[in-house]
């Protein structure tokens, strides 16, 4: 792989342990991506088994890389790169671990005479299509590796780089089930700057929407997550839901922000510092846990229900998603055991 201006930093000084138990080859840099670190890695399995709740359509996930570039305030996995001896907060964001074998490793695993072809899902710990795959080119061998074994699989992204491989999924949906949905909770240019600094734009987005429909694939999408007092108002959800409908999306799930772990206090930092009169009425919502209160649910969920019908979405997608999927297991097997909350 060719990187312009390149620098190599060695892993031997004792500084990354929990890179070095990963199968760390090499941490690289570039100027194209500024403030970044990839560590390429080995990896030792790519499908992580789910275990614990029936209701999921998929019952494994692959992940092909952990910490993401998106820089989303509120993302849930955060708190899984501190078993890397990284922290949740900027290194989550710029320290960014690639299994560049990981197309290899699932082709053998698809091989095993044991395996079902039980649904995969990706996208669900960190999004297969942040900024680094259009370097490191995981997904293309990840998405012919399923289809030539009959596996079916679905993808949920933020990233529009999805787009240079519609003509890939499109002959795959020929040979499996596939499934495509876009997350786009922000329908504000300047809020989701704020907010999920490394995305595409709101506008980018639905302009994949549109291209994965364009490509005869139907496109869920994932208003999720939706952030108290900055994205719940009356307006602000019928106009994302407005331009979700225009762009063809074929489904819409809702759901409420969730801040667990350290997660809490990256996002409460960030609230602190930007909108500090509403600090007070988070401590009041979350209380001392991870999740809005049940009056809040309630509340959310009557006011998005009339919404999604009057844009011809339904109701029932609000109510039988997970609040949260499964973050990729950090350690050992047996620590496997994902949290889940239903809206």
């Amino acid at each position: 792989m060719r990187w312009a201006g390149q620098s190599l930093d060695a892993a031997d000084d004792g500084a990354l342990p929990g890179l070095e138990r990963s199968g760390l080859v090499r941490s690289v840099q570039t100027p194209e991506f500024e403030g970044i670190t990839f560590h390429e890695v080995l990896c030792k399995s790519a499908l992580n088994k789910i275990s614990g709740d029936a209701s999921l359509p998929f019952t494994w996930t692959i992940n092909p890389t952990r910490g993401c570039s998106h820089g989303c305030r509120y993302c849930f996995a955060r708190p899984t790169h501190e078993y890397l001896d990284l922290n949740s907060g900027n290194d989550f964001d710029s320290q960014i671990v690639v299994k560049t074998n990981i197309g290899a490793v699932l082709r053998k695993e698809l091989a095993r005479r044991s395996w079902k072809r039980e649904p995969v899902a990706l996208g669900t710990n960190t999004d297969p299509y942040q900024r680094a795959e259009g370097r490191y080119r995981l997904m293309p061998s990840i998405i012919r590796a399923l289809a030539e074994s009959g596996t079916p699989f679905s993808i949920l992204t933020k990233g529009t780089l999805l787009r240079r491989d519609l003509p890939l999924l499109t002959l795959a949906a020929r040979q499996v089930d596939i499934h495509i949905s876009v997350s786009l909770a922000i329908h504000d240019a300047d809020l989701q700057k704020q907010i999920e600094p490394g995305t595409p734009s709101p506008r980018a987005r639905l302009d994949l929407i549109r291209a994965v429909r364009d490509a005869g694939l139907p496109c869920s999408v994932m208003v999720a997550p939706v952030i108290p007092f900055l994205t719940d108002g009356a307006r602000q959800l019928d106009g994302l839901f407005e331009a979700l409908a225009d762009a063809g999306a074929t489904s819409v799930t809702a759901m409420p922000m969730h801040l667990r772990s350290s997660t809490k206090d990256w996002f409460m930092s960030w609230l602190s510092e930007n909108h500090p009169a509403l600090v007070r009425r988070y401590r009041t919502l979350y209380g001392q846990g991870a999740y809005v209160t049940p009056e809040y649910k309630r509340w959310l969920r009557g006011r998005i229900d009339p919404l999604l019908d009057r844009h011809g979405f339904g109701v029932d997608d609000t109510r039988s998603m997970p609040e949260n999927v499964p973050a990729e297991p950090a350690a050992a097997p047996q620590d496997r055991t994902p949290a889940m909350t239903l809206f």
